[in-house]
């Protein structure tokens, strides 16, 4: 279980497991809460500022990787490993303005 002020989308159907953010004093953290070994983004408010921006476009991020495996996985910045319907309750929060707040200062 995360322990702070992390949110996940209102989208996510699959309870407490779903893709986390969270704003630190120096920028913003994403994360898989099932992910047994706690991996964590972090990135700068800017950065993920453009990572939304570009999933409310439809286009690729500058900053952030986001790549679709073959198996169904989402890996985001190389760092946070999620599944295909997780990664998109996380798209339908950040289309739905969630997570905007995160990315400013």
């Amino acid at each position: 279980m995360l322990v702070g002020n992390w949110q996940k989308s209102s989208y996510c159907a699959e309870g407490e497991s779903c893709v986390y953010v969270s704003a630190t004093i120096d920028g913003v953290r994403l994360t898989e809460s099932s992910d047994p070994d706690g991996h964590i983004l972090r990135t700068t408010r800017d950065a993920f500022a453009s990572l939304t921006h570009a999933l409310k476009a439809g286009t690729p991020s500058p900053h952030i990787t986001v790549a679709h495996t073959p198996d169904g996985l989402v890996r985001i910045g190389g760092a946070v490993t999620t599944t295909g319907p997780k990664w998109e309750a996380f798209v339908q929060g950040v289309q739905a303005g969630e997570f905007d707040r995160f990315g400013r200062p």
